[in-house]
């Protein structure tokens, strides 16, 4: 058995047109209205007129047939079991009205004269094929969201004004410029294939001299010289797409079109005005500005919600080493191939490399978003198909209630291709933790524990001594050069933040990371010999000590119950601070000419930043 051909477009129109039931009730010929198409005849030829004699159709109505109101009714009513179904055009509705007061006209091959515009969405065609021709007046052809890769211009009708292959694979504009309709005045070709420069000059006025609209959007276009030069031509363009190209993300992109372009009236969906043209006067004799690169700005701000280390370090009663010191950064990966402003590149791929399959000891359950321990956004683990990306680190900074970054790269980058495919698939945000343990460089870590041991079981002995000889270590202490022992990181959380704004009409992408909130295990609780220990402790006080213990106890039991932490409200005791969310404030920036707007949209982007505070 031979296996099936591409899906043209002919047989997904006859499949809708059964799809529209014209022959069946309450449209076509049948018993319900045989005596009025029988008694009623237009002059000329027999044939009926293409629509009813108003005052014919208020005649009476045969016993078992419906009056032509009562039929359209039955095709205009939602609740009507002959209702069309949700998606369908307004030409299909007005084609079954047509079938119901003259249904002669859509019988057969009668229907492809009454066609003047044809909706084949997402059906799987895949092949533009002659039997278009059929459809002479047809004027408007949609064929969006299919699989057709080339479109043979011979088989289009020459009545054609629109046509819109949005969202398939389009690859080459010669097959459709070799005999284009001459009165096409809109051309959509968003979301294809289109790559590179267009060869042959294919968007010129020498094939499409009506042409007032152009959807080349979301496409693979690079040479943003190249197409100016083409599209110079086209007298009547008023309308153009180009967003989503790789060229929409140089910086001078809009100027050099509005300067070059004067007849232009929208660009981008956005309306181009006078004070835009004025402002980008000149520019178009400027090529030298044209460089093929973007510029883009990562800046990360505050972070929120990183639980107290302190709380975690369990040393041994009278130690002083090892001092454990904790500091947390931001990484971010961003397109491989870029140069930075000031020509280094941030070396952290030890850090990087130090992550992968890094666990995180906190449960991260997240009250929102449904994150539960050692479970990241699903969308998180994914990477970039298309291009490869390096990670960037924000400089390390100790523990903070609020840790202010204020930190701010550009980044130079010349693959706009490799940009484009990086800003689809999103960036991945992550907070790191780095532990260090030091010691002193006279021995090794073993050897100290068991050092303090000694001193701690020393000055237990000693006890008057006791306050001399610690005054003297502590001086000592300072005093001590450190070893630090490699740093121990971990993720304490990742996200994905999405990015394809910056490929629309956006200049900037403002996110705040809520990593969920980080449950961080409880420290362990004193034996019964440690609590016995420490009871021997406070007996051994001076009873000047007792009386200052004994005034601190009175003063917390006459607080009446309640505790003031800094930062934060008097809280009833027992109710205990609501969690607060692991956060981090994230941004990208795609720079613009001028630099004026550039600085007044980055004043802008601290409010915004500090109003998600």
């Amino acid at each position: 058995m031979a296996a099936p051909g591409p899906r043209s477009v002919s047989a997904a129109l006859q499949e809708h047109l059964r799809h529209l039931t014209l022959q069946d009730f309450p449209c076509g010929l049948g018993s319900w209205n045989k005596s009025r198409f029988a008694a009623r005849r237009s002059p000329h030829g027999g044939q009926p007129g293409l629509w009813a004699d108003p005052a014919r159709q208020e005649e009476d109505v045969p016993l078992g047939e419906e009056s032509p109101e009562a039929l359209i009714e039955l095709l205009k009513d939602q609740h009507s079991p002959w209702a069309l179904p949700l998606g369908c055009s307004p030409q299909d509705q007005l084609l079954r009205e047509v079938a119901v007061l003259e249904p002669e006209l859509v019988r057969g091959s009668n229907v492809f004269q009454v066609l003047r515009s044809l909706r084949i969405i997402d059906k799987g065609v895949e092949e533009v094929d002659a039997g278009l021709l059929q459809l002479q007046q047809l004027e408007e052809l949609i064929l969006s969201a299919n699989h057709i890769s080339r479109v043979t211009s011979a088989n289009l009708p020459r009545t054609l004004k629109v046509l819109e292959l949005c969202c398939n694979a389009v690859a080459d504009l010669q097959d459709l410029c070799a005999q284009p309709p001459p009165e096409l005045q809109h051309l959509g070709l968003g979301y294809n294939r289109l790559c590179g420069p267009l060869q042959d000059k294919c968007l010129t006025a020498a094939f499409w001299p009506n042409l007032v609209s152009l959807d080349l959007s979301f496409n693979n276009l690079t040479d943003l010289l190249g197409l100016v030069s083409q599209l110079s031509s086209l007298e009547k363009l008023r309308i153009l797409v180009l967003k989503g190209n790789p060229l929409a993300l140089i910086p001078t992109y809009r100027g050099f079109l509005v300067d070059s372009l004067p007849k232009l009236s929208i660009l981008d969906d956005i309306h181009v005005g006078f004070d835009e043209r004025h402002q980008f006067l000149g520019l178009a004799s400027q090529p030298e500005l044209m460089r093929s690169e973007a510029r883009v700005v990562v800046s990360v701000g505050d972070m929120k919600g990183v639980p107290d280390p302190s709380t975690l370090q369990q040393l041994a009663d009278g130690s002083d080493f090892p001092v454990i010191t904790y500091s947390y950064c931001v990484t971010y990966e961003f397109v491989e191939g870029e140069e930075l402003d000031d020509g280094s590149i941030t070396e952290v791929t030890k850090i990087h490399e130090s992550l992968k399959g890094a666990t995180l000891d906190a449960d991260s359950s997240a009250q929102d978003t449904g994150e539960t321990k050692n479970q990241q956004d699903p969308a998180a683990t994914e990477e970039p198909k298309a291009s490869s990306a390096k990670v960037f680190v924000t400089p390390g900074k100790p523990w903070e209630d609020t840790i202010d970054y204020s930190y701010r790269k550009e980044h130079i980058v010349k693959d706009l291709m490799g940009l484009k495919f990086y800003l689809t698939a999103g960036t991945i945000v992550s907070v790191v933790e780095e532990k260090v343990l030091s010691w002193p460089v006279e021995a090794d870590p073993e050897e100290n524990i068991d050092r303090n041991k000694k001193v701690g079981r020393r000055q237990q002995k000693d006890g008057a001594k006791g306050p001399a000889r610690k005054d003297k270590q502590k001086k000592k202490k300072k005093s001590c050069e450190l070893r630090s022992d490699p740093p121990i990181r971990k993720t304490l959380g990742t996200k994905k933040v999405t990015l394809e704004a910056l490929l629309a009409t956006e200049d900037l992408v403002i996110a705040l990371c809520d990593f969920g909130t980080l449950i961080t295990e409880k420290p362990p609780q004193p034996s019964v010999e440690e609590k016995g220990k420490k009871k021997s402790k406070d007996k051994s006080k001076t009873p000047k000590a007792e009386s200052k213990s004994q005034a601190k106890q009175k003063a917390s039991t006459s607080a009446k119950g309640k505790i003031k932490k800094k930062g934060s409200s008097v809280v009833e005791e027992g109710q205990g601070l609501q969690p607060v969310p692991l956060t981090v404030q994230f941004q990208m920036q795609l720079l613009r000419w001028p630099p004026a707007a550039s600085t007044q949209s980055q004043e802008s982007v601290a409010t915004a930043m500090g109003s998600t505070q």
